[in-house]
């Protein structure tokens, strides 16, 4: 949230990942061909912590999931992979990229959510006949139980599936050393 008024300008980051060179295309924090004076920034600091001394890049991330990923849903139609994602919004470029690059859509509970970001439509479906799940039970969305995915798939034409599970969650890398 960019906040100006007569008192100076302040930015209210919030929780967010900001990737090198990213902010030049923020065209709501220039004035003209300049950055606007910002007297004042909030921003989450969760990972100002000498333990989180390396976290590594959207890309890398991506990489290794989208490797892991491909490895275990090619093996077969049944092996099914959960990404566990702990908010709402945030994963899109996630569901995007694992779309793009492997030709599977990303179950997800509901498309109402998504409605103002077109560009992901075409990647999320509310077809629970996929390879790739972002679904979540509404008392349960912390882990799966048995061999059931969250949205209550248990199978695919009588087949048992086998499911991974994915936690994009940055929390992971300040209990891990390098």
């Amino acid at each position: 949230f960019l906040f100006e008024g007569a008192n100076g300008t302040v930015l209210y980051t919030g929780d967010f990942r900001l990737a090198k060179g990213e902010a030049a295309r923020m065209e709501l924090l220039h004035s003209g061909t300049r950055v606007k004076d910002i007297q004042s920034v909030y921003l989450d600091t969760t990972f100002c912590d000498p333990k989180f001394y390396h976290i590594p890049s959207r890309e890398e991330c991506l990489k290794g999931i989208l490797e892991l990923v491909r490895s275990w849903t090619s093996l077969t139609p049944y092996h099914v992979v959960w990404l566990n994602c702990k908010a709402a919004y945030g994963y899109e470029y996630l569901f995007i990229n694992l779309s793009e690059e492997l030709g599977i859509k990303v179950h997800v509970n509901k498309l109402d959510m998504f409605r103002n970001m077109p560009e992901i439509l075409y990647h999320v479906t509310t077809d629970r006949h996929t390879q790739i799940h972002a679904c979540r039970h509404p008392r349960d969305d912390d882990c799966f139980r048995g061999n059931r995915l969250p949205c209550g798939m248990t199978c695919q034409n009588g087949t048992p599936l086998r499911i991974i599970s994915i936690k994009p969650s940055t929390m992971w890398f300040g209990e891990r050393i390098k």
